[in-house]
């Protein structure tokens, strides 16, 4: 089922989960541990990320390598393993970054024939050790590119002119900022980015996490404003550390509001402050709920027992 589906057929906000591979060498069963806990609360669907590989130069023999190394490979392995084993619906991530326009292409046109028909498009971050994003030649520098050569695929469009050519039945989700992209000169722009995508023809959003209501309300709003259109799903990543208070903002580019990071730091053991951290996303999602959000899209990071926790609060 298309998550566009799931989403107007659902009576009550829908479930969902965004989980990482686990790292080269380890096993798919640690991964199956976390969704075996998450599985009996009905997510709709399931997000599996995937990120570009870090290039590294090895010298053999007075020769110079170039040796691409993935630290989390199997996105679509994985997407395969939950369809079978849960029967939920997968939506791997598709990045810009280390394809050409034809070798995306060519991976939609495998993820179709799997019959994977969901699709979460994003420009992707720069690989390990590079600070800015370089497309490959002939590759998409945005992600409304992304999203466009994939409806064109939906309307049987290809690169190359083909007779009769079957289209695809993708649906397509992006990301959206709420504190707007950390490249973008302003929220406004970002804005005007985000609706660019839905133009091109993306069908959802999800968006970075947040961590105050209002930020999640005003972005909406604004959205809404100027013509967004397609249901909104609030990404939210349960806080149960210290040390996220700062790791967080600084590798997500968010915020934490006060309330959050004084009574976490206020608490007087670990488990305390863990247990501050899930009440105050429970509260959070209530929050949303009440709002009239179309779900809730969680980000696991591969760790399902907090994330059991919110569930379990809100849903008992």
């Amino acid at each position: 089922m298309h998550v566009i589906t799931a989403i107007q057929q659902s009576k009550k906000p829908i479930i969902s989960l965004e989980i990482t591979p686990p790292d080269k060498g380890r096993s798919i069963e640690e991964l199956y541990a976390t969704l075996d806990v998450l599985v009996p609360f009905e997510p709709a669907f399931i997000n599996v990320t995937y990120h570009q590989p870090q290039v590294v130069y090895e010298e053999k023999d007075g020769i110079i390598y170039r040796i691409p190394k993935r630290k989390k490979p199997g996105t679509v392995g994985i997407c395969a393993a939950i369809a079978n084993r849960y029967h939920i619906e997968p939506v791997p991530h598709f990045i810009c970054g280390g394809f050409s326009k034809y070798e995306t292409e060519d991976a939609l046109i495998d993820l179709h024939y799997l019959g994977i028909t969901n699709i979460f498009a994003v420009r992707g971050d720069p690989p390990p050790g590079q600070k800015t994003f370089i497309p490959n030649q002939d590759g998409h520098r945005y992600a409304s590119e992304l999203v466009r050569q994939i409806a064109n695929m939906n309307e049987g469009i290809y690169l190359e002119e083909l007779e009769d050519a079957q289209p695809t039945n993708f649906c397509i989700g992006v990301a959206g900022y709420p504190e707007k992209h950390y490249e973008a000169p302003n929220f406004e722009k970002d804005l005007y980015h985000l609706k660019h995508k839905v133009d091109q023809g993306a069908h959802y959003i999800i968006t970075q996490m947040f961590f105050d209501f209002d930020v999640f309300k005003n972005f909406v709003e604004k959205a809404r404003s100027i013509g967004i259109t397609v249901p909104i799903l609030p990404g939210i990543k349960p806080l149960t550390r210290i040390s996220q208070l700062s790791s967080i903002p600084r590798d997500f580019h968010v915020s934490i509001p006060y309330h959050i990071v004084e009574a976490m730091e206020e608490a007087r053991t670990r488990e305390a402050a863990r247990q501050v951290g899930i009440r105050k996303t429970i509260e959070l999602c209530e929050q949303l709920i009440e709002y009239g959000v179309p779900g809730l899209h969680i980000y696991t990071m591969g760790r399902g027992q907090a994330t059991c926790e919110v569930l379990k609060g809100l849903f008992g």
